[in-house]
């Protein structure tokens, strides 16, 4: 049975490695070596396991016969995949979620969306836009929903860090503020309508090619 010092452990290392994979620090077709990274962490081979098989979870690893955890590979179906599964799920969790919206969650998401307008960096973008997304869904009270809404959110942010990492500038959100401005109004049919469209335009996108040097260059440490 495992502690809870491993859980917490492994789950610190599932979320550093997967900031690491989704700002392209790690690149796709890295290789995850277990020893390395637990000795990094001064973590025993347990907790590494367990974060080998979170970031599974999110899509940001996967398990290969006799080539060990490598971070996984993107691709144009797959962005269209994720995108597509996100606009549904978001416009759902939104329809729930309306009923119970206060105007301090309204409040709060309009005041994220300016941190994100003022953003230098897609990193802060990426933090208030996710934030965004949270607090006007988190309302629906579905769990499970808010969780696989969460994994292929993570998915979202490695195909925008990759799009946007070399050419990022300062942008207006301005489908964030036609959500707000109908939840407002009580025009939920209009606001989820908007959310799809808005969440649907990353399928639309191209992910960035990497070059073998570079998916070889995390192989001394991952």
């Amino acid at each position: 049975m495992k502690s809870c010092t491993e859980e917490t452990q492994a789950a610190r290392i599932a979320r550093i490695l997967g900031e690491r994979i989704i700002s392209g620090s790690i690149p796709p077709g890295a290789r995850l070596r277990q020893d390395h990274i637990a000795t990094e962490f001064g973590a025993s081979h347990v907790p590494v396991r367990e974060a080998f098989r979170q970031l599974e979870a999110q899509g940001l690893a996967e398990c290969l016969p006799r080539r060990g955890v490598r971070v996984t590979e993107f691709d144009v179906a797959e962005l269209r995949e994720v995108a597509e599964m996100r606009a549904s799920l978001e416009a759902l969790a939104l329809r729930h979620a309306a009923p119970n919206m206060t105007r301090a969650i309204l409040q709060e998401a309009e005041e994220v969306t300016r941190r994100g307008d003022r953003a230098d960096t897609v990193q802060d973008w990426e933090d208030a836009n996710r934030r965004f997304h949270r607090l006007i869904l988190t309302p629906c009270q579905m769990p499970r929903l808010l969780k696989t809404i969460d994994d292929l959110q993570t998915a979202s942010a490695r195909f925008l860090f990759a799009a946007w990492q070399q050419d990022w500038e300062t942008r207006t959100d301005h489908d964030h503020r036609a959500i707000l401005q109908a939840l407002r109004r009580g025009q939920t049919d209009l606001a989820c309508a908007t959310l799809a469209r808005h969440v649907s335009w990353l399928g639309k996108r191209k992910p960035a090619k990497r070059n073998a040097e570079e998916r070889e260059t995390y192989e001394f440490f991952g």
